[in-house]
Parts: structure tokens; sequence; C-alpha cells
């Protein structure tokens, strides 16, 4: 197989020789190889090919499945189709029915709600009671209606890595004899090579909600999750990813390389301390499935800011920005200065200041 055929084993965009490095190198996600390393890889991935029912269920996702537009603000949301008076969960504009999905849309996995719209409001309630210069329209009936149950994209990725760590281990030891103090230091080579797996590496796929804020929510326990049925659909909202595999790979590899230093670091605990000379997390493959997770999910335009609130309709985990009423916190900071000047003027008219 010449060079040129070979596809990144991470995002599987084409992956071209680097004269300069002697490396395959992938220009979208940044994965390198040897030759040897990509004839490997390769040598040990099986083709997979869709079985008749997976084929099935992806015409059926096609056929039942709408997509709606934002003329305002751009968004695609995905809706069973029947559903009516849809509204972005964005903008908060009327969108309109531009068309059907085609079976590529169709999720490998969905986690369904756990959380009832009922107990998400209570919790949205007791979040902002938490917070008292939040503007009154924030937790108005009016406000809280617009709270939706939304399926939102996220690419989980499992990711085989190659580590390699060369380092200085030190070991420190002190005593007090006949009144001095003695420090010894003993130093070893550390050497520490193998592969490291780590799965579960979520990466949201929608670009108009922001990753902290998905993240803020995480984890959500993907041993509930189930094969996607449009059934789940019913009731809720879906949005149509915007952000593919490869555009967030930049994202799960930074987790991922985090992960795996937190791995290596566990093996060091012989040591007082340890300091790296080399130290590379090489992901050599990537196996993905994409997946719909569960989010109440809010917004709210407060001057000129939107701010988001998303609740994981799973675990009931919930994150977000309040925004900030200036004038309910301007009249609470005269109140304490008054307060404060009052007993100043008591003190001191009572001789005690």
């Amino acid at each position: 197989m010449d060079a040129a055929e070979y596809k990144c084993p991470n995002c599987m965009a084409d992956l071209k020789f680097d004269p300069t490095s002697q490396k395959l190198s992938c220009e979208y996600c940044g994965s390198e190889f040897t030759i040897e390393e990509i004839r490997e890889i390769y040598a040990d991935m099986q083709p997979q090919e869709q079985t008749p029912e997976q084929v099935a269920a992806a015409d059926e996702f096609a056929d039942g499945t709408g997509l709606y537009h934002c003329s305002s603000c751009g968004a695609d949301i995905m809706a069973e189709d029947g559903q009516t008076a849809l509204f972005c969960y964005y903008c908060h504009n009327p969108v309109i029915l531009s068309g059907k999905l085609t079976g590529d849309y169709k999720p490998d996995k969905v986690i369904g709600f756990k959380i009832t719209r009922d107990s998400a409001v209570d919790m949205f309630k007791k979040w902002c009671e938490k917070r008292k210069f939040v503007p009154k329209d924030f937790k108005s009936e009016q406000q809280l209606e617009k709270m939706t149950g939304l399926y939102v994209p996220f690419w989980i990725a499992d990711c085989d890595v190659k580590a390699d760590f060369s380092g200085i281990g030190k070991n420190i030891r002190t005593w007090t004899s006949n009144g001095y103090r003695y420090t010894e230091t003993k130093e070893y080579q550390v050497e520490r090579h193998g592969n490291i797996y780590v799965s579960g590496v979520p990466a949201d796929g929608e670009s108009k909600i922001e990753d902290v804020l998905m993240e803020s929510i995480e984890p959500f326990k993907y041993d509930e999750a189930k094969n996607f049925e449009m059934s789940y659909l019913s009731g809720f909202y879906a949005d149509k990813y915007d952000v593919d595999k490869v555009a967030v790979f930049p994202r799960v590899k930074e987790r991922v390389t985090k992960a795996g230093k937190d791995t290596m670091k566990s093996t060091f605990s012989a040591y007082t301390g340890v300091s790296p000379n080399v130290e590379t997390y090489n992901i050599r493959s990537t196996k993905w499935q994409y997946m719909m997770l569960p989010v109440w999910f809010m917004s709210y335009k407060y001057g000129d800011k939107v701010y988001e609130f998303a609740l994981n309709g799973q675990t009931g985990k919930l994150a977000g920005t309040p925004p900030l009423d200036k004038t309910k916190l301007n009249l609470f900071c005269w109140g304490i200065c008054g307060a404060i000047t009052l007993i100043g003027f008591i003190l001191g008219g009572t001789g005690i200041i």
C-alpha cells in the first residue's frame, strides 16, 4: 500500500509524508506516525461494514427526522417529524422546516433523560435562590417556559496512547545528629514505556454551546447508553452536530494527554519527586462514537450578552453563569454603607468611638 493511501487512524483524513520529519503526518488533527507505526496500526484495524439492521436504522432516522433552521442565529435543530411550534432555544426566534437529514447524522448511542422538566425547573429555582443579584426576569415563569430538553451531540473517543517517559527520580531523606542536620539525596534513572488506553473522552459537537459549560456538567454515565432509536426524540429536541471529529480532536488530545500524565504520575509513588527529560503521549488510534446526551438548556439575553444555563438530564449536575442585576447590587451596597454610617453615628454620639 502506498503511503498516500493511508488514512489518519484518529480522524480518517489523508496522511501525507513529511520529508522533514520523515513521518506520515495529518494536516487536520496534527497526528504523526512513522511508516512502521502506521503499518502496525493498520494491521490491527478490522474493516467494518454496516449490517442490514444498521442500514435500516439509518433510513428510518432519515425518514423520521426533520431539520429546522433558524434564520436569526443559524442554528440547525433536529426534531421528530410532526412536532410543531418549534423555536430556537439559542435566540428564541421561530424556526422553519428546511429539509431532511441523511442517515450519516444518525447517532450511534443515546442516553435518555432521567430528570423530568418539573425537577429541572425546581433545581434551577434553588440554584437561583443562592444568587441574590440575578434579574427578576431571569427566574420568571415566562423565562422558565424556554427551558428545553435538548439532546446535545457529543463525540466520544477511545484512544490508544503510546507513552514514553525518561527522567530522574529522587529520594530525599533528612535527619539530625549531634546538632547537625543532614540531607541525603539519591537519584535514579526512571524509564516508562508502554500503551495507555483512555476511554470515554467526550467533546460536544455543537459550536453554539460553550465547551466549558458542557464540560462543567460532566460526567455522564456511559453504562446507561443505549442504541439510538427515534422514540428517544419524542417530546425533546436535538442538535445536528456542526463540529466534526477532525475539529474536536485537539480538545480530545488535550484531555487524553492529561489522563496519560496522571496515569504516569501514579507509577512514581516510590520517589520523593521525578523530573522528566523526555515525556511524550502519542495517540496511535482513536475509536469514535457519535452519541446524543441529555441536557436541560436555557439561554437568557440580558443587555448585549447571552447567558446560558445547563443541567445534566441524567445526573442533575448543573452549571451556568447568571446575569448580574447592577441595580440590585448597587442598592445592596448602598444599604450596607448606610448601615455602617448609622452605626458610626450612634456609637460616636454615645462617646464609644
